[in-house]
């Protein structure tokens, strides 16, 4: 089968969606709200191919319950393509199709259960709660080094057993490993004491290396000192009769850290900036506590975190009108899908009251529903609830600074001020 140029939308008719720069300025609405205008999906070139673009919520989510058609593991679920050796050295879960990515997820997702992180709450709340008064004692501050980032990467450091003053540089790696979803970076390929082929590890970065021997080391210490942590379970699990081999353990334990703090510190970031941008919001959080969930569910639609998420199909198919060729890669932007008008009235409005909020910062649905999903509200909703209970009153001080790249709505930083007790 082959593109019909014809009939088909390309991007020559629209501005790119991918060139990193873009994002430094944000995510740009104006060009995923013409191709959602678009009928059909509009075919990208990139590099010396291209993918199909699925922009609108419906074909997000018919899309990502079909993983059988709409594959994680044939190509790679980034833009570009790996060689079959690069592919295999760096699956992780995500790139996975059943029966393997169901024999991995069966290993952790007990751990991700609600029941099981709600026995998480009161570390939650505890780290909460420092690191916001530390804040409001300063009184203002850059929230992503002093709030947004610490937050995440000390409860999933707690969850899994690893040492929690060894935050600091696994917040640097996730930084660095962002840098590979550019179109830059600031490492040297033998960083870190890195002697593998970049193309051979994750986000094409020597950080990866550097996870990965941490990683290993974490795992040797768990196999003799058996602990009650996430990593000891992941160092004794058992599924289908087997258990993790080595590269299957250092690629998750690379996704667990990765996940468990640059997603859930960029809707933080995020959430700071559009609470103080929108204080009529703000108050009728504080006025109505019932609005908590409501408010969480808002924060993670307005930061989209992950932009988007690619899948291969494994036969010729039809998506939206559209025919797709065995072997095409497809593309499903969320951060188009959550400012949707068909779904979301006046999406490009901040509403912590909108009736069932359908937002798809998770993924669309399907075997690869993010697995974190309740960590990451369990944690967004007791900021946004202890904030209140504090009386913060957020006033931005800076313009934040944006991460380069296509595939992370990033803060890096931004100046926020604290006006604690009243406007």
């Amino acid at each position: 089968m082959t593109i019909d140029e014809a009939m088909t939308p390309v991007a020559d008719e629209f501005p790119s969606i991918v060139d990193p720069q873009l994002y430094l300025d944000g995510i740009p609405h104006e060009r995923f709200a013409e191709m959602r205008r678009t009928p059909g999906l509009v075919w990208h070139p990139y590099n010396d191919d291209g993918f199909w673009a699925v922009t609108r919520h419906a074909d997000v989510r018919e899309m990502s319950r079909n993983a059988q058609v709409f594959s994680s593991a044939i190509g790679h679920t980034n833009l570009w393509d790996l060689e079959a050796d690069a592919l295999e050295a760096r699956r992780s879960l995500i790139d996975t199709d059943a029966p393997d990515h169901t024999r991995l997820r069966r290993l952790i997702a007990g751990a991700f259960t609600p029941k099981n992180i709600r026995r998480w709450e009161e570390v939650v709340r505890d780290i909460t709660c420092e690191l916001l008064d530390e804040f409001v004692q300063a009184g203002e501050g850059d929230w992503v080094d002093m709030v947004a980032a610490p937050l995440p990467i000390r409860v999933i450091l707690t969850m899994l057993g690893v040492p929690i003053e060894d935050a600091d540089f696994l917040v640097e790696l996730s930084n660095l490993l962002v840098e590979g979803t550019g179109d830059a970076q600031s490492l040297p390929p033998d960083a870190f004491g890195n002697t593998t082929e970049l193309r051979m590890l994750p986000f094409n970065s020597p950080a990866s290396h550097a996870l990965f021997e941490y990683g290993a080391k974490i795992h040797q210490m768990r196999t003799t000192d058996r602990r009650d942590d996430l990593v000891s379970h992941l160092v004794e699990a058992e599924a289908d009769g087997g258990r993790l081999s080595a590269s299957e353990f250092r690629n998750l334990f690379h996704l667990l850290i990765f996940a468990g703090n640059e997603t859930t510190r960029t809707a933080m970031s995020h959430a700071a900036i559009v609470l103080a941008e929108n204080p009529d919001q703000w108050q009728r959080f504080v006025d109505d506590r019932s609005l908590l969930d409501g408010a969480t569910e808002e924060v993670l639609r307005w930061s989209s975190p992950i932009l988007h998420m690619r899948r291969t199909t494994s036969c010729d198919t039809t998506l939206a009108g559209t025919e797709i060729a065995a072997g095409q890669k497809v593309v499903m932007w969320y951060a188009s899908a959550n400012r949707d008008e068909a779904v979301f009235e006046d999406p490009f409005r901040f509403d912590i009251g909108r009736d069932h909020n359908e937002q798809l910062a998770f993924g669309g649905g399907g075997p690869h529903m993010c697995l974190g999903a309740y960590l990451a509200r369990l944690e967004i909703s007791i900021l946004i609830e202890e904030m209140a209970n504090r009386s913060i009153n957020l006033e931005q001080t800076s313009d934040p600074v944006r991460t380069r790249s296509n595939f992370v709505h990033g803060i890096l930083s931004v100046g926020m001020k604290a006006n604690a007790g009243g406007n």
